[in-house]
């Protein structure tokens, strides 16, 4: 996805050790498998065999840890998804490389996970941000691919908000309820839905 929901935040991440940024990519990877709802501070510690010291070093609260935690899971996919669009070939290429590689990075997200990040509203408004940075790349990819001529001579941002408009839709988890369609499905499906839509 692309950057977003910096804060005040930023100048305690560059004082980070890189002893502190693999727990926090190890918390990463327990929310994203079993959720958080259900973890308090002593039991998060437990598991990473750290003190709560140690845990408060990252945040000043369980809240504000699962905060810094969620943003770290979309900071690690920015690498990774813009890596797959550098390597893509063509507009109608880089449309389905970003997509693609968005659910590719959602698919490890348990439904706990996105269950617990629905229902704590701090969490939801950094997936909401990373959300919203993610459709305005994709309006930049279809507007190169209607000026290259690679898609259909359409009106680049309409398409570019019906694609954003499905992309709310799959983080606010509409798209699981109605379906039982994982995020990471209802990424695929939508590459292959645009790319066909936009042809000439």
């Amino acid at each position: 996805m692309t950057p977003a929901g910096r804060s005040g935040t930023a100048a305690r991440r560059r004082r980070r050790t890189a002893r502190q940024e693999d727990l926090l990519n190890r918390l990463v990877a327990l929310f994203a498998a079993e959720g958080f709802v259900d973890f308090t501070l002593e039991d998060l510690a437990e598991r990473m065999r750290c003190s709560k010291t140690t845990l408060y070093a990252l945040a000043g609260s369980k809240q504000e840890l699962v905060v810094e935690v969620v943003k770290q899971y979309f900071r690690s996919s920015v690498p990774t998804v813009e890596a797959a669009v550098e390597d893509a070939a063509g507009p109608r290429g880089r449309v389905v490389a970003y997509l693609t590689a968005v659910g590719d990075y959602l698919r490890p997200l348990s439904r706990d996970f996105m269950d617990d990040l629905a229902g704590f509203e701090p969490a939801a408004a950094v997936y909401r941000r990373n959300t919203a940075a993610a459709a305005d790349r994709i309006r930049g990819l279809i507007a190169e691919g209607i000026a290259s001529g690679e898609f259909r001579d359409l009106h680049a941002a309409f398409a570019a908000e019906m694609v954003a408009a499905t992309m709310f839709e799959i983080q606010r988890g509409q798209m699981f309820s109605r379906l039982e369609m994982s995020d990471a499905e209802a990424y695929a499906e939508l590459a292959s839905l645009v790319v066909h839509a936009l042809a000439p």
